[in-house]
């Protein structure tokens, strides 16, 4: 697609959202306690989850079909959770709060039924492979999606994001410092101390993205062609379905008995693979993410690069909304080749170099044969979404899109705007160059603004009866299991699963 959409087709835009936060203490500590009853099943609740950990919580809102109206959603989510979870704190940074040793990180416990088994035993599976540590960091996923869209456009779109998506990294990395209880027992983390507790890069945007954060060597084998959802499909599959040594070294069960993983192949789900961007189609109970997509196409897009704002009360502003949307718009548009190995791997560099260093003043990127300055590339993105940002706001009205398309212009002109600046100019003039006070007081901060809105009753109700009715789902399911977990498991990973 090289044309713009039209207006009936702008109206159609969808996004929502899904933002991880760990719960953490007063003091700043990772909660050890178990997901609050008061909030539900954590595997049936339709908004309030967990991801990795009991202690990381997952908020999703609906697709809607206006920003303020989704961001209103996630909002609401989280005036739920603060009335339910007494005095502890929504932790606001993506890289995680003081951690204790990896093994009293506490992982997701979802019940009894087969399907909650699995999530924990998941969860089990990539503490053996990554470390709790590495799944402790938290982001947010922004679900898109156009009518009239092809599988085709969907691939097409993505391959643009992983060639443009540094340019995000830039405007919306905010992890450039962390707390040095993230990588106890790695001496070769490559980041500078900046005061005893604190680690940073001077120029980072966002190490969760980078070499500290979602990396595996495991991986980075997978040949992840974007190129269409055949070859797309046929590598995943792939990963699934082949053994990878190190992981059949674990094994699938202890001697006791226990369950280490789902199984030894190199991924074990199709969430394990941690991609920037991924294309999605909503399953069906009990079905395979890659059979749903086989079969019915792509239906949305998942962009999964974005940091929690530590500013911003819900993670995310309207702003940066608008942007996304721009952004994927302009992917969508350009003329998108094929992609090739030797590319992927040059926006593997890219990016990591974005992640570590972007703030650098003359950092130069690979594009195709050539140098060229971030300054330069990125002022060409931008530009390139000005008629984009005229489009929207001619056909919803007002000017909300060219505000935050200025906005982005001048993070680009000025590093010193950008998040990832703001962070560590924060910890130096307030917090004695300390991590973990800075994240400390924004969340409290950021607790007392959601705290002090009001929360109108029958959305007090609303989420009381959400919570109540997913406990009771959850026991339903229970009690009607009668499959045996084992053969539960063989079926479930089966390779004729993950066809149509």
């Amino acid at each position: 697609m090289t044309n713009t959409p039209g207006p009936a087709v702008l109206k159609g835009m969808r996004r929502g959202i899904e933002k991880e936060s760990l719960r953490v203490r007063p003091d700043g500590r990772l909660c050890a306690t178990p997901h609050p009853q008061a909030l539900g099943s954590a595997l049936t609740h339709p908004r309030i989850t967990t991801d990795f950990s009991e202690s990381q919580l997952e908020l999703i809102t609906a697709a809607h079909a206006g920003v303020e109206e989704c961001l209103g959603e996630l909002t609401q989510i989280h005036q739920a959770v603060y009335a339910a979870i007494g005095d502890e704190l929504l932790w606001v940074s993506s890289m995680p709060c003081g951690l204790p040793a990896d093994d009293a990180i506490p992982i997701g416990q979802y019940g009894r039924s087969n399907i909650g088994r699995a999530k924990t035993v998941y969860r089990t599976g990539l503490a053996h492979r990554y470390g709790r540590r590495m799944q402790a960091i938290s982001g947010i996923h922004y679900n898109w999606s156009l009518p009239g869209l092809a599988t085709a456009d969907y691939f097409a779109l993505i391959r643009n994001f992983r060639r443009h998506g540094w340019l995000l990294f830039f405007l919306f990395g905010a992890s450039p410092a962390v707390c040095s209880s993230f990588v106890a027992g790695h001496a070769s983390h490559g980041l500078k101390e900046l005061r005893p507790g604190t680690l940073y890069l001077p120029h980072a945007t966002t190490l969760r993205m980078g070499r500290l954060g979602y990396q595996s060597e495991a991986q980075d084998s997978i040949s992840t062609s974007c190129n269409d959802l055949e070859s797309y499909g046929a590598a995943l599959e792939d990963a699934m379905t082949r053994t990878w040594p190190a992981y059949e070294k674990v094994g699938v069960q202890d001697k006791d008995g226990n369950y280490l993983q789902l199984s030894t192949a190199l991924l074990q789900i199709e969430n394990e693979f941690y991609g920037k961007i991924r294309p999605k189609c909503v399953i069906r109970s009990g079905e395979r993410p890659l059979h749903a997509l086989r079969e019915r196409g792509v239906e949305y897009v998942e962009v999964r690069l974005m940091d929690l704002d530590p500013f911003a009360p819900i993670g995310i502003t309207p702003p940066v909304c608008r942007f996304l949307d721009l952004f994927l718009l302009h992917c969508l548009r350009l003329e998108s080749p094929p992609d090739t190995p030797a590319e992927i791997a040059a926006i593997g560099r890219n990016q990591e170099k974005v992640a570590a260093r972007g703030r650098e003043p003359g950092l130069m990127l690979a594009r195709g044969s050539q140098q060229v300055a971030l300054e330069e590339w990125g002022g060409q993105l931008i530009a390139e979404c000005a008629p984009l940002a005229a489009e929207m706001d001619a056909t919803l009205g007002g000017s909300a899109y060219r505000q935050a398309h200025a906005a982005a212009e001048k993070m680009l002109a000025d590093p010193a705007l950008t998040p990832s600046a703001r962070v560590l100019e924060e910890m130096a003039e307030e917090h004695a160059n300390s991590y973990t006070a800075f994240a400390l007081a924004q969340s409290r901060t950021q607790r007392n603004a959601i705290v002090a809105l009001p929360l109108p009753a029958d959305v007090q109700q609303r989420y009381a009866a959400m919570a109540a009715e997913s406990l009771a789902l959850q026991k339903r399911m229970e009690d009607r299991e009668t499959v045996p977990f084992e053969d539960w498991r063989r079926r479930y990973l089966s390779p004729e699963m993950l066809r149509p």
